[in-house]
């Protein structure tokens, strides 16, 4: 049975630590892009390109690229064992546009997490991305620009969504346990009544 929308965007946090031999075929991947391909586009132009990657080798030239988690400055990312199973390179072809193709990425890669959550899975999207590197490391022409990557997987992890504290801070962390905190505002805190 299909888990209500609220509780699938409850489920669907940022993991960054996952169950590295719990393998994501191929076929998942291309089941999750055609989420995306479903979603708005601006325009309807339609602009996003997508690389799949489930594979142990083209995984290990995707993460060398990748930023992880940028509050938490001791960590590097997920230490082998703990990456991801799978990732899909989302990517802006140039030749369909190149100026209406700000917020596709997004609503792309917000789709394929929530159909990734909807099957027990989990992910991160990653823009803090060394595109010259990645685009050279998977062979990519330059007519497509790296716009993010979706990093998939079997969460090992646990996060829990907090309250900001009184004092603002947003800044997720984890406690002595390893669980990864998210604070989000409060609704009263983002509604304007104006």
């Amino acid at each position: 049975m299909a888990l209500p929308l609220k509780e699938l965007i409850q489920r669907n946090r940022s993991y960054r630590r996952f169950v590295q031999t719990h393998g994501i075929g191929r076929k998942i991947l291309e089941e999750l892009v055609d989420l995306a391909r479903l979603a708005p586009s601006a325009g309807n132009k339609q602009p996003l390109k997508y690389i799949l990657s489930c594979e142990k080798e083209k995984n290990s030239r995707i993460f060398p690229h990748l930023g992880w988690a940028a509050y938490l400055k001791d960590w590097p990312g997920p230490a082998e064992g703990e990456r991801p199973s799978a990732y899909i390179v989302i990517l802006a072809d140039k030749s369909i546009d190149d100026t209406i193709r700000w917020g596709d990425h997004s609503i792309a890669a917000m789709s394929i997490l929530l159909g990734a959550t909807e099957m027990g899975l989990g992910g991160c999207m990653i823009g803090s991305i060394k595109k010259d590197g990645l685009a050279k490391d998977l062979g990519i022409p330059g007519l497509y620009e790296p716009m993010m990557v979706v990093a998939l997987g079997k969460p090992k992890e646990k996060v829990i969504i907090d309250p900001v504290s009184s004092m603002g801070d947003i800044k997720y962390w984890r406690d002595a346990g390893d669980i990864h905190h998210v604070p989000k505002r409060s609704l009263g805190e983002i509604i304007l009544n104006v």
